[in-house]
């Protein structure tokens, strides 16, 4: 290999590799923080975030209160930390949830493909012509709100989307060279589809994981803004909203806050995602 080659594979390999940008380290510190706080907020709030003071009722924020206080005395700082919980592990549970059952879905059905290809198709089609937000309202509403129910709701109407996407990476993968030579070898159709394919597949589950996080994040929130998720009093981004709407002359952090801090995931996810997609895109498919 001549000395212009190396250079230019060596110039290759480094225009493969992430670029680190503020926008990147900015999502990653927004997306830590949250985590932290979806994981211990109660432990670190700065004061009760249920605590009541109906004397100082809402006000401005100042050194006691750093977002001030609601109608009822909370202090708006220790709710929005505590509310992250509510707010994201919901929306965790969502993406995990429909993205594992759309990734095994759409694998199989894009793997195997012939007649159980059509059959969960099908079933996928039914699913995803189902009125999803409008049957969640109705659902919720039966179960007189209802955080997991919400939760649950969400995942079943989720999945067919991840569902078809998955599958259609897999019919890609299924005709690369790869795959031929590990039928040649005789190794089972199982092993070749979770071992081999599943891995090539994986850039396109996270970059669709961290955009399932942001629409149930926005879902969760919109409930809860209806009184359809977590109870009255529970701190949550979505319930605060709601009840601070008629404070915003007093204190209009009370809203503000919590929707800045959804926004703010919100966009943080969704720029990791297309950062991912991205380099997956540049990077190619299976090596």
């Amino acid at each position: 290999m001549t000395t212009q080659r190396i250079v230019t594979q060596m110039a290759k390999e480094r225009a493969r590799r992430p670029r680190i940008t503020v926008v990147t380290v900015a999502c990653i510190v927004v997306l830590v923080i949250a985590g932290v706080c979806a994981a211990i907020g109660p432990m670190i709030t700065p004061l009760d975030p249920t605590a009541q003071d109906i004397v100082l009722g809402a006000t401005a924020p100042s050194a006691a209160h750093l977002l001030g206080t609601d109608d009822l005395g909370r202090d708006v700082l220790s709710r929005l930390i505590a509310g992250s919980q509510t707010a994201i592990i919901g929306a965790v549970a969502v993406a995990i949830g429909a993205t594992l059952l759309g990734t095994v879905v759409g694998l199989i059905a894009g793997f195997r493909g012939g007649a159980l290809d059509g059959f969960l198709m099908r079933i996928t089609d039914l699913v995803w012509a189902f009125p999803s937000l409008l049957t969640t309202l109705v659902v919720v509403g039966v179960f007189s709100g209802g955080y997991w129910v919400a939760v649950a709701m969400f995942i079943l109407f989720g999945w067919p989307i991840e569902a078809r996407i998955v599958r259609s990476v897999t019919l890609v993968q299924r005709t690369l060279p790869y795959v031929e030579a590990a039928r040649t070898l005789d190794v089972s159709e199982p092993v070749i589809a979770f071992r081999h394919v599943l891995p090539n597949v994986l850039p396109t589950v996270v970059a669709n994981l961290l955009l399932g996080f942001v629409g149930a994040l926005v879902g969760l929130s919109g409930l809860s803004f209806l009184g359809l998720g977590v109870p009255p009093g529970v701190p949550d981004w979505g319930l605060m909203i709601n009840e601070n709407r008629s404070i915003l002359e007093l204190n209009i952090w009370g809203s503000l806050a919590p929707s800045i801090a959804l926004i703010l995931v919100g966009l943080a996810a969704t720029l990791a995602a297309d950062r991912w997609y991205g380099k997956v895109s540049k990077d190619g498919g299976a090596r």
